[in-house]
């Protein structure tokens, strides 16, 4: 025999909603009734606090029960029960027995097959955030999705660290499947813990099948041309600055049967060519733009092109920058010799000759400072100026990492207070690119302010603009304060959107769609940067393997970064390019896509939920663009003519094939394979 009094002690607990404390005894006996009705046909008691004390009804399963080897994180393989970091899931002081924590970006498919009736969580960020992140760097902030059958069913709107967290009960009546998902909240990743606490799905009392974890297979890659070196051609950019007075170089970027001899006619004052090399070098001694006409010689055929050389202030990166960056592959294990192997391989794999020119060492290269304060190298790297002239003599362009902090992200020597001295040093060394990264520098800032998020980068650009060498200048800071709006104005030449990326399709693909909306602060000069190229072999310098982006979700990679006009930094390591690597990163017309002179970033013209159309306007007034399937199924996706012009006959070019595939009127459909792309070029 059931207490009444015991019972509305218990509802006492469940209830926020209700005064109970003075119930008569008739009403008592009806609210009563109310509850066991509640309970007996939902399975469930609708707050919080059920959901922590972990009461599972009887036609329900624990989320965590599922295989979670299917959810993706930004970091951590998600546990049963357990936060990012490992420990009891815990969210406004409450210890919740159930559930599964992630970072963003992270994605959960979930196969219902209609046999379900609800989605109960409750979605924040986890408690063991507190305290941990840097005080001016946003962290610890998320917005949790659900989406039913492709349709956006819910959104918490920006949930931050130590706010209430969200109550989720989601109707799930004849929805086949359920994903769920976990973004940053446009100020990146730093911290985004973010727990779906005591997550269950009720299932209908008659279910036959249980959900399932979504396994995707991915379909076949798509058929990609193969770039063949010994065919006669001139690439890359067709535009490239300096400032008078600094040195000059410049690699042609050609492919044919060895051997090569070049020829340059109307090169500016200053310049020389290397004739074997290719090389034109020197110091432009007056500023202005100059059409130069390049003669490429191989033992197979004769090319001619034009490259257009501007000489004047803040002239650098007037295309996007291209080349290699040693984080995603060595991390904090970079050495000399691996770099000095990157800039051969550049050269012997043909990636050079197709407009790749600049290899990056990123951190672990610093030492301490010596008695006067100028900066040293460590053990593994030894003479810097060396290595840059070695680099240099094969025509490439070397770049290097600090902070504006005391230590940089991996604790080495930062340039705080030291900013002139090194900007001095890197100008002895030979340096012609800076990545600079904010972390430590959060430690000597008082506040989160535009104006603190700006001063370490316009001091070490006027440091810069001080030197006698061109260095371009990357803003590594993750989109804090919208850099993008600010970027240009503190002298950046290119400047992160994002958190880090890593090789998984949540990640590449979430920062991917968050470009939209940049384009109109981009340009020649000055790019939002979407972070790395994840194709290859990778490894962050513990485990090497194979980019765990399947060959469609590259293509993908390739393909929006090239639209967007945002730079080609690879990550791998290039003594083991494979064959489909090679031909993703060597497409010349893809190249010129990106490499456009025109400088413009490509945006997003229409979208149909996870089905989406991109357009970048090109030079030659046609434009190039993306059908991208984001969905985990092949599908049709058709851009009309008129979203990018004006409607008609419009040629079209698939630029993956490197082959004309007609005339169509109006628009254009095509089958997009799941997480790939289609890139063509649409010719009025």
């Amino acid at each position: 025999m059931w207490d009444g009094n015991i019972i509305i002690g218990n509802i006492r607990k469940f209830s926020h909603n209700f005064e109970l404390l003075n119930i008569l005894p008739m009403k008592k006996i009806l609210f009563v009734s109310m509850f066991f009705s509640l309970v007996f046909i939902t399975g469930y008691s609708q707050d919080t606090a059920s959901l922590q004390k972990g009461y599972l009804p009887k036609n329900a399963i624990w989320l965590e029960n599922l295989d979670l080897s299917k959810m993706s994180s930004g970091w951590s393989q998600p546990e049963a029960g357990k936060t990012v970091d490992k420990n009891p899931i815990k969210l406004n002081g409450k210890t919740y027995q159930h559930g599964v924590g992630a970072h963003s970006y992270s994605e959960f498919i979930v196969d219902l097959f209609g046999e379900a009736e609800k989605f109960v969580s409750v979605a924040g960020v986890d408690d063991e955030c507190i305290g941990k992140g840097d005080e001016t760097k946003p962290y610890g902030t998320v917005v949790f999705e659900v989406w039913l059958d492709g349709i956006k069913s819910f959104t918490s709107g920006v949930v931050r660290i130590g706010e209430q967290a969200r109550f989720i009960s989601i109707d799930l009546k004849g929805v086949k499947r359920m994903v769920l998902v976990i973004t940053e909240a446009g100020d990146g990743t730093h911290y985004d813990h973010a727990d779906w606490a005591g997550a269950m799905i009720l299932l209908k009392p008659d279910a036959k099948i249980k959900p399932v974890a979504f396994s995707y297979t991915p379909d076949p890659t798509a058929v990609i041309a193969s770039t063949n070196n010994e065919t006669p051609g001139i690439h890359g950019a067709k535009i490239v600055g300096s400032t008078p007075g600094k040195p000059f170089l410049y690699l042609i970027p050609a492919t044919g049967k060895a051997p090569l001899t070049f020829k340059a006619d109307n090169l500016p004052e200053g310049l020389v060519l290397d004739s074997k090399k290719g090389i034109i070098s020197g110091v432009i001694r007056n500023e202005g733009k100059t059409q130069v006409e390049i003669t490429m010689k191989a033992a197979n055929g004769i090319i001619k092109s034009k490259i257009i050389i501007v000489a004047g202030n803040n002239k650098l990166s007037l295309t996007p920058p291209m080349g290699w960056n040693s984080w995603n592959v060595w991390g904090t294990a970079v050495d000399a010799q691996k770099v000095r192997d990157a800039a051969d391989w550049m050269v012997k794999s043909g990636l050079a000759a197709h407009g790749y020119q600049s290899i990056n060492i990123d951190d672990a290269w610093e030492g301490a400072r010596d008695e006067t304060g100028n900066i040293t190298t460590n053990e593994k790297f030894g003479d810097i100026k060396a290595l840059a002239e070695y680099i240099h003599s094969k025509g490439l362009k070397l770049g290097i990492y600090s902070s504006p902090g005391p230590t940089t992200c991996g604790g080495y020597e930062g340039s705080y207070k030291h900013e002139l001295k090194d900007a001095q040093t890197y100008a002895k060394w030979g340096i012609d690119y800076l990545k600079y990264d904010w972390c430590s520098y959060a430690t000597v800032v008082p506040d989160k302010s535009l104006k603190e998020l700006q001063n370490p980068y316009i001091l070490m650009k006027k440091a810069l603009d001080t030197v006698s060498r061109d260095i371009i200048f990357s803003l590594c800071q993750y989109g804090m304060g919208d850099v993008w709006k600010w970027g240009e104005s503190v002298g950046g030449n290119l400047w992160r959107t994002s958190g880090d990326i890593n090789d998984t399709w949540s990640s590449m693909s979430y920062i991917a769609t968050y470009q939209d909306g940049l384009e109109k602060y981009s340009g020649p000069g000055h790019w939002n940067d979407p972070d790395m190229l994840v194709v290859g072999k990778l490894g962050w310098s513990k485990d090497i393997h194979q980019t765990h982006l399947n060959g469609n979700e590259q293509i993908s990679q390739i393909t929006i970064w090239s639209i967007l006009a945002a730079p080609m930094l690879m990550g791998c390591d290039l003594s083991q390019l494979d064959e489909f690597t090679f031909n993703l990163l060597s497409n010349d017309e893809v190249i010129a896509v990106n490499q456009d002179e025109l400088g413009k970033q490509g945006y997003r013209i229409w979208q149909d939920e996870m089905l989406e159309v991109w357009a970048k306007p090109l030079v030659d007034g046609s434009y190039a663009v993306a059908l991208w399937n984001r969905t985990a199924m092949k599908s049709k996706i058709k851009v009309n003519f008129k979203d990018i012009g004006e409607s008609g006959s419009y040629k079209v070019r698939d630029l993956w094939l490197k082959k004309d595939l007609g005339s169509f009127t109006d628009f254009y459909e095509a089958e997009v394979p799941s997480h790939g792309a289609m890139l063509v070029k649409v010719v009025k």
